[in-house]
């Protein structure tokens, strides 16, 4: 089970949570000793998102988001940049053909354009692959 692949925040969430994990997040988890997964440049705010949240809520604290930032920044993952210009035309015109997010057409996108398979648990952008013929993990 070898190979890069693109990770969606979907995935990488479900590592900072226990209730959220199972065999395929940490499979995936485990690829990342031998692979390369790379993500869209809102990857960064997507997770910083997520992690705020949890933390008004009261889900974790401050220091479990900074350790889970930390062993984050030991895996992997490469964020890929793109332009503005690239966002707002492709991406956006992705997201309205498939009734996706922009930020999930951004992970699409993403795999489209590099020829890997893509990790994600959001039933729409799974649909979407499918549609696209991205393979899925």
């Amino acid at each position: 089970m070898d190979g890069d692949f693109v990770v969606d925040n979907s995935i990488v969430m479900a590592w900072c949570f226990d209730d959220e994990t199972n065999e395929k997040t940490e499979g995936i988890l485990d690829r990342l000793t031998e692979s390369t997964a790379f993500a869209p440049s809102i990857w960064p705010l997507e997770l910083g998102n997520v992690l705020c949240v949890a933390e008004r809520r009261k889900r974790i604290g401050e220091a479990d988001s900074a350790r889970f930032i930390a062993l984050l920044s030991a895996l992997p993952i490469i964020v890929e940049q793109e332009t503005p210009d690239r966002m707002l035309k492709e991406i956006v015109a992705l997201a309205r053909n498939h009734q996706l997010s922009t930020y999930d057409a951004s992970y699409l996108d993403l795999a489209m354009r590099k020829g890997l398979p893509l990790a994600t648990q959001d039933k729409n952008l799974i649909k979407a692959a499918r549609r696209s013929k991205v393979i899925l993990l």
